[in-house]
């Protein structure tokens, strides 16, 4: 059987540095970002600011506050990105802002800041999705070459694999997202928001004893989320549920709130994980790329590179600097873009709460 011919890059060497802003802010973080494309291929991240809309324990974040939290300190970030960078806006050649998808007020919020410096210092706007940004700032930093993608966050959850300049999804939730489920069950169980409510599911995991049966469903490439959600909630008003941990007279058959983190987490993971194997096996891949904010967790990762090394592949993730929503990953997508001849017209320079991955042209990519 003939080897593959390997397709070279649409994308060429750029005959200077191209300097960009990428500002990011479709959910409770406001980023901004500056990378730079050097004539020698090099990619180089001059800065990454971003800072984070946290509510107290118990309640989420509300479309209109977070709003008014991305318009107070737009500014701020943006000022400090520049400084940490030693640029000026004179000298960015393109200002990328996330078009979607994401919470309708902040992306409006984001959009108006990145249209008004366009205006002010004459320079071209580029609209960059969401997902996309994630999937090439984790290729561009782990070095993964042709990985299925894990896509993970409060808002989505998809796995996608490229083909003909296109991300194209081959499973997703039906429902809500992973992220959206820990946080809400977070939520249930009076977690702290800070640093996220996530991440605070995690460590409470950590403490876990016992795996409770919860509903495991997958639908072919897809999965559900919302019914495990119930079922995890359903057990806090279990009569063995001991919010405060077992006391002295407590048998051994009592439910902790860790022990409810734990299975949620093992639970859904498995179910991400098996949608995963099953997609690597039909594009006959044997490289796994984590990305979004969920792509954190220590666990999922623990549980993705066990699948991966029984498959003798590798697994790629990121830190929280590039995992959790931030502006150089906009920046990133929208230069590639920019490179190819995209720029976004003022007049459509609108954002949408829907926009999916495979709508997107990815025309850098062979």
């Amino acid at each position: 059987m003939p080897g593959r011919v390997k397709k070279r890059s649409p994308l060429k060497a750029p005959e200077r540095p191209y300097i960009a802003l990428g500002l990011e802010g479709s959910a409770n973080k406001f980023g901004a970002g500056i990378i730079k494309h050097s004539p020698d291929g090099s990619t180089d991240v001059l800065s990454n600011v971003r800072h984070t809309y946290v509510t107290p324990p118990g309640e989420g974040f509300l479309p209109r506050d977070t709003a008014q939290h991305h318009r107070e300190w737009a500014l701020t970030v943006i000022n400090d990105a520049l400084n940490k960078a030693g640029v000026t806006l004179h000298d960015i050649d393109c200002i990328c802002f996330t078009k979607g998808p994401g919470m309708g007020a902040p992306l409006v919020s984001v959009a108006l800041v990145a249209r008004t410096l366009s205006l002010l210092y004459n320079k071209p706007l580029v609209g960059v999705n969401h997902c996309v940004g994630h999937i090439e700032m984790g290729r561009q930093v782990t070095g993964a070459q042709n990985p299925v993608v894990l896509y993970v966050s409060g808002g989505n959850t998809q796995v996608i694999a490229y083909s003909q300049q296109c991300y194209r999804i081959f499973g997703e939730t039906l429902d809500i997202a992973v992220g959206n489920c820990l946080d809400r069950f977070a939520r249930v169980i009076n977690l702290s928001n800070d640093p996220s409510p996530g991440y605070n599911i995690e460590q409470e995991a950590k403490k876990g004893k016992r795996l409770l049966p919860l509903p495991y469903t997958t639908k072919g490439m897809d999965i559900s989320l919302s019914g495990i959600l119930t079922s995890t909630e359903a057990y806090t008003f279990d009569k063995r549920f001991r919010p405060n941990g077992p006391s002295a007279d407590d048998g051994e058959d009592v439910i902790t709130p860790q022990d409810l983190c734990f299975s949620l987490q093992e639970t859904v993971f498995a179910m991400l994980v098996e949608i995963t194997e099953r997609a690597m096996a039909h594009i006959g891949s044997k490289e796994v790329l984590i990305v979004g904010g969920v792509g954190c967790n220590e666990r999922l990762q623990q549980m993705m590179g066990i699948m991966a090394g029984e498959r003798g592949g590798n697994v790629f993730a990121t830190d929280e600097r590039f995992c959790i929503d931030n502006g150089i990953m906009i920046a990133q997508a929208g230069l590639l873009s920019y490179r190819m001849g995209f720029e976004t017209p003022l007049a459509k320079s609108t954002c949408t709460q829907r926009f999916r991955t495979d709508q997107v042209h990815v025309a850098w990519r062979a």
